[in-house]
């Protein structure tokens, strides 16, 4: 039977490191008739944890194929594994504040093709964005922060449980938020912060790197913890400046090289082709 469609499925595999573990993947993969098209793979030292991204020929023996990864599962308990199949597409959740460079981008990027995903909701603290998101026909939810910081931050996070997103993708959305959705949202929120993390952590990063006279300014792309731009890194992207860049150059330059980064860290994701260990990340690119 032919399969509806030509591109790879993906399995990812992560346990404790051991001896022939590659060769006991590699066998239940040809077991269940599969090709195997390309592999990722890292053994973390510091860890012990062991990763891989391996992508399959479509028409492989499914029912097989999850048998025997259950079987296998079974016999060691510390291997977790997932299976993605061609033309899964993932659901996202955007939000943003006032500054809406990186979710028109993010839009526009999606409506071409370029990330495949469907967006199933813009939020926002800010009204600002109903007028985005109705261009791109995505539904708006306007959160404004008010007088009860607790009460937004409860709404917010009811928001997220009840949108049925995969990944949620805070596009400049400039609000400190609590532990219980950082914990509920782990490996599958992302930030994008304006500088090279560690550097310049926290609010107006732009400005304190124009106060110091750096010759680099960037941005950072990386899962959100609830210690404050702090999560695991997935993409990061630098450009050199001179005396002559005033603070609005930086910023103007900066917001290019935020765009970038973050709908790199999302197509990563989106292509499950991030691993973390700990609180550093593997890219299988």
């Amino acid at each position: 039977m032919e399969s509806k469609s030509n591109k790879p499925l993906v399995v990812t595999v992560r346990s404790k490191d051991r001896g022939g573990l590659v060769a006991d993947i590699s066998k239940v993969i040809a077991g269940a008739k599969g090709n195997i098209l390309d592999v990722g793979q890292h053994s973390d030292v510091e860890t012990g944890i062991f990763g891989c991204r391996i992508e399959v020929e479509p028409d492989i023996n499914r029912p097989k194929l999850i048998s025997k990864m259950k079987l296998m599962e079974e016999g060691d308990k510390s291997i977790q594994w997932n299976l993605y199949e061609p033309g899964e597409i993932p659901k996202i959740v955007i939000a943003c504040s006032t500054t809406q460079h990186c979710l028109i981008d993010l839009l526009s990027r999606i409506a071409i093709g370029e990330l495949e995903c469907e967006v199933v909701g813009v939020v926002s603290d800010r009204i600002d964005c109903d007028e985005t998101a109705g261009r791109f026909n995505i539904p708006f939810t306007y959160i404004p922060v008010g007088d009860n910081r607790e009460s937004q931050e409860e709404r917010f996070a009811e928001f997220l449980n009840t949108s049925n997103g995969d990944l949620v993708v805070l596009a400049r959305y400039m609000r400190i938020l609590p532990s219980t959705v950082c914990e509920d949202w782990s490996g599958k929120m992302i930030n994008i912060h304006h500088s090279f993390l560690p550097a310049f952590v926290g609010a107006n990063p732009y400005r304190r790197a124009h106060e110091r006279g750096v010759k680099l300014i960037g941005a950072t792309a990386h899962y959100v913890t609830a210690e404050l731009d702090a999560g695991p890194i997935i993409v990061q992207e630098v450009e050199g400046v001179s005396h002559r860049d005033s603070l609005d150059d930086l910023v103007r330059r900066g917001a290019d090289i935020e765009r970038r980064t973050l709908s790199e860290a999302v197509r990563l994701h989106l292509e499950h082709r991030v691993m973390v260990f700990g609180n550093r990340t593997c890219i299988f690119d």
